[in-house]
């Protein structure tokens, strides 16, 4: 089980950037990455059926043979969470992690003054999960909003056009109004349109990240639970997509994470049902 790889999924591209963290900080594991483009994006959908979609998902990758899962996606983390915590780690001991926490925890890191932004899908915002991961750290004021249409953006390959910039603008107007310092990007595809993020908050507002944070949160549950990879091998990297586009899904993915994506094959969610637990 140590030797299996880790279970990676997001509704899109944009949990891509958390692979590439735990790539990076954990060379000797192999990856698994789902994007579930079928049903993509998450963010405006009823929370009812982002947690099927997701939940169907995890089914699969826990059939599949993973050694953890990791919902590198914000809205599926506010939506399943819980139960994914329940269906996987008390039924199958399979540990989760998820992105929200290891974010509010960075930006907390990253704080001069306490006023700190938020920005994510409207699912994510109206779910109330950041207020909640920031409940803790009292001095803190939160300034909260939703892009919709950014990750349509990802999606589409555009992460600097001027009209990206505009409409970013337009989103980030209360933002700014608010004098943050530090802006969470409450989505693992808005780090790929970081530059433009940046450029219409100004040089003085540090843009946080999940992606690196929750590398860290994977490593302590591998290490907790006793499934650091110990092959002498060369990890192996699997990338499949449920839409039938995989051509443009593998467009995209090298050129946000690079030369490790060779292929990208398909994945039919929703045919494999899981007992309540293994014997």
């Amino acid at each position: 089980m140590t030797d299996a790889p880790i279970g990676v999924f997001d509704s899109g591209v944009g949990g891509l950037t958390v692979a590439r963290a735990i790539i990076d900080q954990l060379p000797r594991e192999s990856i698994r990455y789902v994007g579930d483009t079928v049903h993509s994006p998450y963010g405006p959908k009823p929370i009812a059926d982002v947690r099927r979609y997701a939940l169907e998902v995890m089914d699969d990758l826990v059939e599949l043979g993973v050694k953890a899962l990791v919902i590198a996606c914000n809205t599926a983390s506010s939506a399943v969470l819980r139960d994914a915590r329940e269906r996987y780690e008390q039924a199958y001991g399979i540990p989760v992690v998820e992105v929200i926490q290891p974010a509010a925890r960075a930006a907390v890191k990253q704080t001069r003054t306490g006023r700190i932004g938020v920005i994510g899908t409207v699912g994510t915002i109206t779910s109330r999960a950041y207020e909640d991961a920031f409940a803790v750290a009292s001095d803190v004021s939160l300034t909260l909003a939703a892009c919709p249409r950014f990750v349509e953006f990802v999606e589409a390959g555009d992460t600097s056009s001027p009209e990206l910039r505009e409409v970013a603008a337009g989103y980030l107007d209360p933002i700014r109004a608010a004098d943050v310092d530090t802006l969470v990007l409450g989505c693992t595809h808005y780090p790929l349109m970081s530059a433009a993020i940046q450029y219409v908050m100004g040089p003085d507002v540090t843009l946080v990240s999940s992606a690196e944070e929750t590398a860290n949160d994977v490593y302590r549950r591998l290490v907790e639970h006793g499934l650091e990879r110990t092959s002498t091998t060369a990890p192996t990297y699997s990338f499949e997509s449920t839409g039938d586009d995989e051509d443009g899904f593998l467009r995209l993915a090298r050129r946000f994470l690079g030369p490790e994506i060779v292929r990208v094959g398909h994945l039919e969610t929703g045919a494999i049902t899981l007992p309540r637990g293994r014997a």
